[in-house]
């Protein structure tokens, strides 16, 4: 068997010489072009990854403020900062009545060319989601390889609410509240 292999390999020599190319210069060939390979399938990203969107903080600034969302006995508020130091800060509390149902730390980075959205809800660890999407009043972050959400998404509509919705894949169980500025 390796008898078979060491004289396929001088066979691989002796053609490649006969038609020109000396073995160094078809080695170099394959490395160069592995190399360029590497590169074409990093850039279109491991399979279940979305397009980054480039984009600074300043981007977002239309967030910032308090908006309130209430129907029934619930009431939604998110609490933005201004952007500042490539940040913008975020806290969130869903009120049921006059009771506390949930609360979520937020927040908006900016980071190699593009923006982070950071959610921490209920206080448990950090998860990031990818600005995938960045107009003039409206973003859309994604994580396809979270549970659910998988994508967020804030739009300043033109009567100057909020709205804001979150999905699973292909837009499946999407919610979403219309929160007016206090």
């Amino acid at each position: 068997m390796l008898e078979g292999t060491l004289a396929e390999s001088h066979s691989f020599k002796r053609s490649a010489a006969v038609s020109g190319y000396s073995s160094r210069m078809l080695m170099h060939l394959l490395r160069t072009l592995g190399v360029v390979m590497v590169i074409v399938v990093t850039a279109a990203g491991a399979p279940g990854q979305t397009a980054r969107a480039t984009a600074t903080i300043k981007d977002v600034a239309w967030l910032e403020g308090t908006w309130v969302s209430a129907s029934g006995q619930r009431t939604v508020e998110e609490r933005w900062t201004p952007p500042a130091g490539g940040v913008m800060f975020a806290v969130s509390r869903t009120l049921a009545g006059d009771r506390l149902a949930e609360f979520e730390y937020l927040r908006i980075v900016e980071r190699g060319g593009g923006l982070y959205y950071v959610a921490q809800p209920n206080g448990q660890p950090p998860t990031e989601f990818a600005a995938t999407q960045v107009g003039p009043s409206s973003v859309r972050f994604e994580n396809p390889q979270h549970d659910f959400p998988k994508m967020i998404r804030y739009e300043k509509r033109p009567d100057g609410t909020l709205q804001a919705a979150i999905s699973g894949a292909s837009g499946q169980r999407e919610m979403s509240w219309v929160f007016a500025r206090r």
